[in-house]
């Protein structure tokens, strides 16, 4: 089935996660192809390989590569993507803009990724997902620098109803937590490009000690993704000043807040007298006014 057949919404983010498998040339035809405010059902070949400086074939073949069966294809389902409510909500920020334009640019292109992170979301990833973390003897979390804080913030949610989780955002320590490992554990593994390799190869080991491994990325076809028994995938598109990993990083958060409710309704009572008990250990710790 081409990619044109499939839930409209999806086509924007299966288009970039395809994106690390293209030549430099290539991701920078697509660039072109996806900044033209004029692209429509009629759009002709010719115009697009002449403004993108390629050939006629150079267009058909990234096309391909990206999943469609040609440049009709690729064109019919990338505007019935641009023509989607949620698709006007990415805005570049510009240097004209007020405080206030900025905020709201920030806060619809979260909402973007939020509703195209849904549209993509593997529904028995995520119950695999639940069910690996919630039958775990251990749980180790890995991730560096950004994705390092989403690691604990999912440990500190976990923690809340009890399940306790170890957060790792050391190349070393990671290593040594995988090689401790074995059946009847799980690694949760936090990455971005899913290309880093500080966090591929403690969770290889740990595969290969017997621990399931559960990765978080933006990138399905990604290295980490690749070696993982289950993956999850966020979706958020780039901006030269925020980067991908900005509205990327809400929508993580918010994969994982799905998570931690699915892990507590296998045991909805422990999770309530948990929840209880350490709601109730930090309470003297807040002043009242």
């Amino acid at each position: 089935m081409s990619l044109s057949a499939t839930d409209p919404r999806t086509i924007g983010p299966r288009i970039r996660m395809m994106m690390p498998h293209l030549t430099p040339l290539e991701g920078r035809v697509v660039d072109s192809i996806l900044a033209r405010r004029d692209f429509g059902t009629n759009t002709p070949l010719k115009s697009v390989a002449e403004d993108a400086g390629v050939s006629d074939a150079m267009i058909v073949k990234i096309a391909k590569k990206l999943g469609f069966d040609g440049f009709k294809d690729f064109r019919a389902g990338l505007v019935d993507y641009n023509s989607l409510p949620t698709a006007e909500l990415h805005q570049e920020l510009s240097p004209d803009d007020t405080d206030a334009e900025i905020a709201r640019k920030v806060f619809r292109t979260s909402i973007q990724a939020l509703e195209e992170t849904l549209s993509i979301l593997d529904p028995n990833a995520f119950e695999r997902a639940a069910d690996l973390i919630f039958n775990a003897r251990q749980r180790d979390l890995y991730g560096i620098g950004g994705s390092a804080q989403i690691a604990r913030d999912v440990a500190h949610k976990f923690l809340r109803i009890g399940v306790r989780a170890s957060v790792f955002d050391d190349a070393h320590m990671m290593l040594m937590s995988a090689s401790l490992l074995g059946e009847g554990d799980v690694v949760i593994a936090f990455s971005h490009s899913g290309a880093t390799t500080a966090v591929i190869e403690p969770l290889e080991l740990a595969r290969r000690r017997g621990a399931r491994t559960i990765a978080l990325t933006n990138y399905a076809t990604s290295p980490l993704a690749s070696i993982a028994d289950v993956v999850l995938c966020s979706t958020a598109q780039g901006s030269p000043l925020l980067g991908e990993n900005a509205a990327a990083r809400v929508a993580q958060l918010i994969i994982f807040d799905a998570v931690f409710a699915a892990v507590a309704r296998r045991d909805l009572k422990a999770a309530e007298r948990n929840l209880a008990a350490t709601m109730s250990a930090v309470a003297a710790k807040r002043r009242i006014a």
